[in-house]
């Protein structure tokens, strides 16, 4: 306000003018703008969740399916060369899940929310470890076999494959994603 007495008397009229009925506020503080987080859409990710769960069968005939050490799995389609690359560890792995020492009913829990993990992060590579399954004396590898039939219901799995030795050998499987699931398949054979 001094320095509007150092004005003119006409340009303090103008001022006047201008400025109108203002009053000066007498508050040191400004309110911060508060960001409420996006909400969670819970009930959302607990029906993907549940279809999940769904798309994977325990019901299957061990005899179907075969149990050699070696695990190997090429979807129609997919190029010989694409599962020999995966053979020899040729593709980045981009997450691993470890299964073995678990019930079957906790790896299917920790499969399905590891592929759903995977979807969501677009990896196109991963390996998961079953175990050989030593702990199951007379039944053999059970996981082994389990994962080796989930696996294959899963349209996203394009190949999976053993391990090589120093990835956990017999006992673990590369497994080829797609990595957007609504396109076409790579690597397809004319």
């Amino acid at each position: 306000m001094t320095k509007l007495l150092n004005l003119d008397p006409q340009d303090q009229a103008l001022f006047r003018q201008a400025v109108g009925a203002v009053k000066p506020l007498h508050c040191d503080r400004i309110d911060p703008i508060r960001h409420h987080p996006a909400p969670i859409p819970r009930f959302t990710q607990a029906d993907e969740q549940q279809v999940l769960t769904d798309m994977i069968s325990d019901y299957f005939e061990p005899a179907d399916l075969d149990t050699g050490e070696e695990l190997y799995y090429r979807r129609d389609g997919v190029q010989q060369a694409v599962l020999r690359k995966l053979r020899r560890g040729q593709f980045q792995v981009g997450a691993v899940l470890d299964l073995h020492g678990m019930t079957v009913v906790t790896a299917k829990e920790a499969l399905v929310a590891f592929l759903h993990h995977v979807r969501r992060n677009r990896l196109s590579c991963v390996r998961i470890i079953h175990g050989k399954g030593k702990g199951s004396h007379h039944r053999g590898p059970v996981l082994k076999q389990k994962v080796n039939y989930w696996l294959r219901q899963r349209d996203e799995v394009l190949a999976f494959c053993s391990a090589r030795s120093v990835d956990g050998g017999t006992g673990a499987i590369y497994v080829l994603l797609r990595s957007n699931p609504c396109r076409a398949q790579p690597q397809l054979d004319d």
